[in-house]
């Protein structure tokens, strides 16, 4: 199952915390698709990532907004 969040307008370290809090909220395996246009989302979320056990399966931009493909492991 895929789940949308979106963190435009959003600034360090509110993208992250909306980010944890959605996958406390599901089953592993599921996946979050986060759009966020904070700059320091580029270096926050791969850490999050690494450091909450996370996969990061894709980051890419589109136009001024970075999406982030986040699977709860």
């Amino acid at each position: 199952m895929t789940h949308d969040l979106d963190a435009t307008g959003l600034l360090c370290p509110l993208p992250v915390l909306k980010l944890r809090k959605r996958l406390m909220a599901l089953m592993p395996g599921e996946v979050v698709h986060m759009r966020a246009d904070d700059p320091a989302a580029l270096v926050d979320v791969p850490h999050f990532c690494a450091e909450a056990g996370v996969d990061l399966v894709e980051t890419r931009d589109e136009g001024t907004v970075q999406i982030y493909v986040v699977r709860k492991t």
